[in-house]
C-alpha cells in the first residue's frame, strides 16, 4: 500500500496535471474528510501539523545563508523534520533570495516526495511565502506596485487582477499559500510597514482587501483551482497602531476604537472567505496578541465565526518568553499561545523544541487534546481545499503566461493609475518632448527603491541582481528623450551596504552646476528599501542631504519637478514651496519608471489619489479621520489658542491634466430609518480638453452623537470614473443606514438617530435618521 502511494505521488509530481480535471470539493466533503483523517492521527502527527519551519533549516552546506551558494535540500534533515517530528508546513525562501520557478518546483517536489515516503496517512506539506506585490521570491515574476500604491489607484478591478496574476505566478512556483493581503490601517506615517497597507481608511482597506482576496482565491474561494491560492489576512489586529511609531512595540487601543477602525477590514475579508489569518506581532493594552484569548478565540473564532487557519508571525510564540516576558520559558509560551487560539506556529528554527514541549503540555493536561484537534482540523481543511492531496505541487510547465507581456502590461497599468500628481504650479506638467533635463537624486537610478522591500529578498537589497532588464526612472527618461537630452548627477547616494537611511554626498555641487545646462530638473527623492524593525526611524523629515540638494537646486531658478519615491510620506515642508511640481510614485514596482515618465510627458493623464494624509510637520500627524477638537479655530478670550489640521496634502487628494466638476448632489430621501437604504447621486463632468479618470468619494458626518465625539467625516463610498473631454455622467451610490454606524463604548455598532451630512467634494446635503 505504501509503495503505491509513493508511485502515485511521483507520477503527480513529475507529470504535471490537467487543470481542467481539478474537482471542487464542497464544504461538507472537506469537513467529512478532515474529520476522518483526524480520527486516524496520533498525537505526534497532530502536533507536527501545527509546526511550520523555515526552508533554511532543511538545507545543506556549511554556509546556507550565503547569497552565492546554490541551495539544495539536505534529505536527512527533511526526513528528520517530516518523519521524526511530522512537520506539516514549510515557509520562506532560501538564502534570503528569489529562486527560479524550476528550482521552487524541485525543492517543493522533493519535500513532498520524502514526506509521502515517510508518513502512512500521506498528509501533504503546505508551503507558504510572502508574495505581497507579485510572486516576490520567484525570478522573472511580475512585480506590481506595493499595496500603498494600489490603494492610490482607487481601482478595485486592477487590484483584483494583480492578485490573480500573483496567484497564477505563485502557483507556477509550486507554492499554494500566500501571506497576503495586509489589512492593517496605515494610519501612522512613522511606521516602517505603512507602505504594505492600503492606507489610513477602514472602508478603502475593506474594499481593496476583498478585491485582493477575490483575486487570490477566486470569487467563489475555490482555492483548489490551480490558478488560485490560499490568502492570509494580516496582521490581526491593530498591528500598525503603535504608540512609538516603531515596529512590534506596544499599542493602546480601547475596545470601541479597535472595533470602529481596525476590525472592519478583517470582518469584510472573513466574510469574503479568506482561508487563513496571521496574528499581530505586538502588544495591545500591555498584552501580546499571540496570547490574547479574547481576541483570537472569543472575537475571531466565535464572534466573527472565522473557520480558517490561524498562524503566528515569525517566532512570535518564542517572543512571549524571550521578548515580552509574559511566559517564564518557551514551554509556557506555547501553552499560552495555543490555548489562546493559535493553530500553527511559524517556529521557524528550533522546531524540535516546539513539538516536544507541546506534546508534553498535552500529556500533562495543560493543553487539551480537543484544542489540538480544533487546530489540526483547520489545517487539514485548508490542505484539502487546496487539493494538495491530489496535487501536492503544481508544475511550472502548466503556467505558460508566467512573466508574460500581458501580465507586465497589467503591472504597468496599476503603476500608471497609482502615481499621484500633488502639485502642478502654472501647469508646468506635462512637459513637451523637446526639452533637456537634469535627472538627480538618490532614487533616480535605482530599481531597488522603485520596488521597496519584499522584492527578491526580505529588505529588497538584492533587487539590482534580478531587475536589470527593467528601467529605472533615469533610464525611462533617457528612452523618452534620448540620452543626449538627459544629464545625470546623483547628488546624493544611499550607502547600499549600510542601513537603509545612510547616505553620502555624491556630488551635490556637481548636480547644481549641471542645472545651468538644462530646461528642467527632475529631482527624485525618497527612501531606500526597508521593512519591519530595520525600517524604524527617528526623524520623519526627509534627510538632511536630500533637503540640501533640493534647496540648492531650487536656488538655481530652473523649474524643479519633485518626484517622490517612498514607502511613507517623508516630510518635505522645508522646500516644497520651492518646487514647481510634486509627483508621488510610492513604490511602483518594475514598471514604475516607465509609467512615471509617460505621465510627466503627457502620454498618460495622472489619476492617483492619496491613500493617507501627507503631514506638513512631524508633530502634526493627524489623519483625515479625526475629532472636531483637532481642528478648532482660534478661541476668543484669555486663552487665545487654536488647533490646526494642516496637512501638506489631504487624504484623497490628487490632480489631473484635465478639469473635473462635480455638481447636482441629490439624495432620494431626507428622512431614513434603521435598516434603510438611500441613493446618493452627483453629476461628474470633464470640463477640460482631454480624457481622464476621476475618483468620486462620498463622505458622511454625524453632526451630533450622545456618547462618543463623532469624527469630522468618514469615507463611505468611492468610484473611479473615466470621462472623455466634455463628457458628463451621473454617478449613483447606494448607502445603507448601517454604513453610517459607529461603535459606542459598550462595543455596540449602531447609527444613532439624528442629523447626518452627506458630502461629495464641496457639495453637502443633510438627512435625518429617525428614532
Amino acid at each position: 500500500m505504501k509503495i503505491k502511494k509513493i508511485i502515485l505521488a511521483a507520477v503527480v509530481l513529475l507529470a504535471g496535471f490537467n487543470t481542467s480535471a481539478q474537482e471542487t470539493k464542497t464544504s461538507a466533503e472537506i469537513e467529512e474528510k478532515a474529520s476522518d483523517l483526524l480520527s486516524k492521527m496520533t498525537l505526534e502527527e497532530k502536533v507536527g501539523q501545527m509546526t511550520q519551519v523555515t526552508l533554511d533549516v532543511i538545507g545543506e552546506g556549511e554556509d546556507i545563508y550565503s547569497s552565492f551558494e546554490p541551495f539544495n535540500l539536505d534529505k536527512e534533515l527533511v526526513r528528520k523534520a517530516v518523519s521524526e517530528y511530522k512537520v506539516g508546513s514549510f515557509l520562506n525562501t532560501a538564502n534570503n533570495r528569489a529562486l527560479p520557478r524550476q528550482k521552487w518546483h524541485e525543492i517543493i517536489s522533493e519535500i513532498q516526495e520524502i514526506n509521502s515516503e515517510e508518513n502512512e496517512l500521506n498528509i501533504p506539506i503546505i508551503y507558504g511565502v510572502d508574495e505581497i506585490h507579485g510572486a516576490t521570491y520567484t525570478v522573472g515574476a511580475t512585480m506590481f506596485p506595493q499595496q500603498i500604491g494600489q490603494a492610490a489607484s482607487r481601482n478595485p478591478e486592477l487590484v483584483k487582477k494583480g492578485a490573480e496574476i500573483t496567484a497564477y505566478e505563485t502557483r507556477a512556483s509550486g507554492i499554494p499559500w500566500n501571506f497576503s493581503p495586509v489589512l492593517d490601517l496605515g494610519m501612522d506615517p512613522r511606521f516602517s510597514r505603512m507602505w504594505e497597507s492600503f492606507g489610513e481608511d477602514p472602508y478603502l482597506t475593506s474594499v481593496l482587501g476583498v478585491a485582493m482576496i477575490d483575486g487570490y482565491e477566486g470569487e467563489d474561494n475555490n482555492i483548489g483551482d490551480p490558478h488560485h491560492l490560499a490568502s492570509t489576512m494580516k496582521h490581526f489586529l491593530g498591528y500598525h497602531a503603535v504608540t512609538s511609531g516603531k515596529d512590534r512595540t506596544p499599542a493602546y487601543i480601547p475596545d470601541d476604537v479597535l472595533r470602529e477602525y481596525h476590525l472592519p477590514a478583517f470582518k469584510a475579508a472573513i466574510d469574503a472567505g479568506s482561508h487563513t489569518i496571521m496574528i499581530n506581532s505586538g502588544l495591545i493594552n500591555g498584552k501580546p496578541v499571540h496570547a490574547n484569548y479574547d481576541l483570537l478565540t472569543k472575537l475571531l473564532k466565535e464572534e466573527l465565526n472565522f473557520e480558517g487557519l490561524v498562524v503566528t508571525d515569525w517566532a512570535d510564540i518564542e517572543n512571549l518568553h524571550r521578548r515580552d516576558r509574559v511566559a517564564e520559558n518557551d514551554k509556557e509560551a506555547i501553552k499560552m499561545a495555543v490555548n489562546a487560539g493559535i493553530d500553527m506556529s511559524m517556529v521557524p528554527y528550533e522546531y524540535e523544541r516546539f513539538v516536544d514541549n507541546l506534546l508534553e503540555l498535552v500529556k500533562e493536561g495543560e493543553v487539551k487534546e480537543s484544542r489540538i484537534d480544533d487546530a489540526v482540523k483547520r489545517i487539514l481543511k485548508v490542505k484539502l481545499a487546496l487539493n494538495l492531496f491530489e496535487v501536492p505541487v503544481t508544475h511550472y510547465k502548466d503556467y505558460p503566461k508566467f512573466g508574460s507581456e500581458e501580465f507586465e502590461q497589467e503591472a504597468f497599468n496599476m503603476a500608471a493609475e497609482s502615481i499621484t500628481l500633488l502639485k502642478n504650479e502654472s501647469g508646468v506638467l506635462p512637459l513637451k518632448k523637446d526639452v533637456k533635463v537634469l535627472v538627480t537624486g538618490p532614487n533616480a537610478n535605482s530599481m531597488r527603491t522603485l520596488n521597496g522591500a519584499w522584492t527578491y529578498s526580505w529588505q529588497g537589497e538584492k533587487t539590482p541582481e534580478f531587475a536589470a532588464d527593467y528601467n529605472t526612472i533615469l533610464e525611462a527618461v533617457e528612452n523618452k528623450l534620448g540620452k543626449e537630452n538627459v544629464i545625470f548627477e546623483a547628488g546624493v547616494n544611499y550607502k547600499n551596504d549600510g542601513k537603509y537611511f545612510e547616505e553620502e554626498d555624491a556630488g551635490i555641487a556637481d548636480a547644481v552646476k549641471q542645472a545651468e545646462n538644462v530646461d528642467y530638473i527632475f529631482l527624485v527623492l525618497g527612501e531606500n528599501s526597508y521593512t519591519e524593525k530595520p525600517g524604524d526611524l527617528n526623524d520623519l523629515y526627509i534627510s538632511d542631504l536630500q533637503t540640501k540638494l533640493a534647496k540648492e537646486l531650487a536656488a538655481t531658478g530652473k523649474p524643479v519637478i519633485l518626484i517622490l519615491n517612498e514607502g511613507r510620506p517623508r516630510i518635505i515642508s522645508k522646500f516644497e514651496q520651492e518646487m514647481q511640481a510634486v509627483v508621488q510614485t510610492y513604490l511602483p514596482g518594475n514598471f514604475g519608471g516607465d509609467a512615471l515618465v509617460d505621465i510627466l510627458f503627457g502620454d498618460i493623464n495622472p489619476s492617483g489619489k492619496l491613500p493617507y494624509t501627507y503631514p506638513r510637520y512631524p508633530n502634526a500627524l493627524i489623519p483625515y479621520i479625526h475629532k472636531p477638537s483637532e481642528e478648532q479655530t482660534k478661541a476668543e478670550g484669555v486663552y487665545n489658542y487654536e488647533a490646526d489640521f494642516n496637512p501638506q496634502y489631504p487624504f484623497g487628494f490628487g490632480l489631473s491634466y484635465t478639469d473635473f466638476e462635480v455638481s447636482d448632489l441629490q439624495i432620494d430621501k431626507t428622512d431614513i430609518t434603521q435598516n434603510d437604504t438611500f441613493t446618493v447621486s452627483v453629476k461628474l463632468s470633464n470640463t477640460g480638453n482631454r480624457s481622464g479618470k476621476e475618483v468620486v468619494e462620498v463622505y458622511s458626518s454625524d453632526l451630533y452623537a450622545s456618547e462618543i465625539t463623532p469624527d469630522v467625516k468618514r469615507l463611505r463610498k468611492f468610484r473611479k470614473v473615466e470621462l472623455a473631454a466634455g463628457e458628463t455622467k451621473t454617478i449613483e451610490f447606494s448607502i445603507n443606514t448601517s454604513d453610517l454606524a459607529s461603535v459606542n463604548p459598550k462595543g455596540e455598532t449602531m447609527a444613532e438617530p439624528g442629523e447626518f451630512e452627506i458630502s461629495v467634494n464641496n457639495l453637502k446635503k443633510s438627512i435625518h435618521l429617525k428614532e
